[in-house]
């Protein structure tokens, strides 16, 4: 059972990275060169982008933050039962986050899809109040879904740090993962100045970390880790290992 949760974690770390891809793809090919999200962007355009792309628009926000909320809690859960021996606190702090963090996700999406319904047909009647809808959809949604990234942050940090005390992935990996935290962490700081780049390494460095990460998952698993541990040890200072048979009772011992 824990080996199949291993292989469901690889493969929904790398959908994950995935979602990011066709997040950033979408983002750059047909949203930002329309002006979408631009800082100085008319409230009244956006809405009448929202309304024309609508189909465009429920894509996006279902792959990047329903799909991806949705292989989160996967991810969280393998990756708490890959550190939990070696680092219970912390694993289960990581996974708890985690969860919150698909929570969140997840909801911006759901909002975000509803909403972008309800803009598009009040533009066709009332430009100026579909703007303004537009406007307090689009606060909800990046407040929720990724305006800033501590909670993700968080849990990439603590998953990382949980796995370099259980070592159960490359060490690598784990300093990676810290470095993509501490950006995610550092967004909710706005008087950084920098609010742009770290969001970019945050989201941008996750698709590596996701990528990676699945390959690692499925790639190995913890208890084979745990033999190659038990048999150095056996080999290096002529320990017995026991095994489960060793610990049956035998019937004269009954």
């Amino acid at each position: 059972m824990m080996n199949d949760l291993q292989r469901m974690g690889g493969v929904a770390a790398l959908i994950a990275a995935a979602t990011f891809v066709v997040g950033f793809a979408l983002l750059f090919t047909l949203l930002a060169p329309a002006g979408y999200f631009a800082a100085d962007a008319d409230p009244v355009q956006n809405a009448a982008f929202l309304a024309d792309n609508q189909a465009i628009m429920y894509i996006w926000y279902l792959t990047i933050y329903v799909v991806f909320g949705a292989f989160l809690v996967v991810l969280a859960l393998a990756l708490f039962e890959r550190s939990k021996a070696g680092s219970p606190a912390m694993a289960q702090t990581a996974a708890a986050f985690g969860l919150i963090w698909a929570g969140l996700v997840i909801a911006s999406g759901m909002v975000a899809n509803i909403g972008t319904g309800v803009v598009a047909d009040l533009y066709g009647r009332e430009p100026d109040q579909a703007a303004s809808v537009w406007l307090a959809l689009d606060v909800v949604v990046t407040g929720l879904g990724g305006g800033n990234e501590i909670v993700g942050g968080l849990w990439v940090l603590l998953v990382s740090w949980a796995a370099l005390r259980a070592g159960g992935l490359p060490r690598v990996l784990n300093y990676f993962g810290v470095v993509i935290g501490v950006a995610g962490i550092l967004t909710v700081v706005p008087a950084l100045g920098a609010l742009e780049v770290l969001g970019a390494v945050f989201g941008l460095g996750l698709i590596g970390w996701f990528a990676w990460l699945g390959i690692v998952m499925l790639r190995s698993n913890p208890s084979a880790a745990a033999r190659k541990f038990r048999t150095f040890f056996a080999v290096r200072f002529g320990m017995r290992v026991a095994t489960t048979q060793d610990l049956t009772p035998t019937r004269g011992e009954s």
